[in-house]
């Protein structure tokens, strides 16, 4: 499947959105630390890691690359270069 990158903000901020412990401090114009501001904790980052990998059919994120991941921008980083790399994001 192929995807622009505005589907892919869409829909992983919309999967954070849903998956935050603290929903209510989304904000999709402001880039959120997933711990601090969305209340994030360890079980919930890996529910949010197996959404995001399912949804986008993604390789398991590994450990280090999972620590890595501390904001709402950087989900988007990474899924975005994993479509890029898998040649699935296209131009508008």
């Amino acid at each position: 499947m192929y995807y622009t990158a505005e589907e892919v903000r869409e829909t992983v901020l919309g999967i954070i959105e849903q998956l935050a412990p603290e929903p209510t401090r989304f904000d999709p114009a402001k880039n959120l630390h997933l711990v601090d501001d969305l209340g994030f904790h360890s079980l919930a980052l890996l529910e949010l890691a197996f959404a995001i990998e399912d949804d986008f059919d993604l390789p398991p994120i590994d450990e280090e690359t999972g620590r890595s991941i501390q904001t709402t921008e950087r989900v988007l980083e990474y899924v975005i270069g994993q479509l890029t790399a898998q040649e699935q994001l296209v131009s508008s």
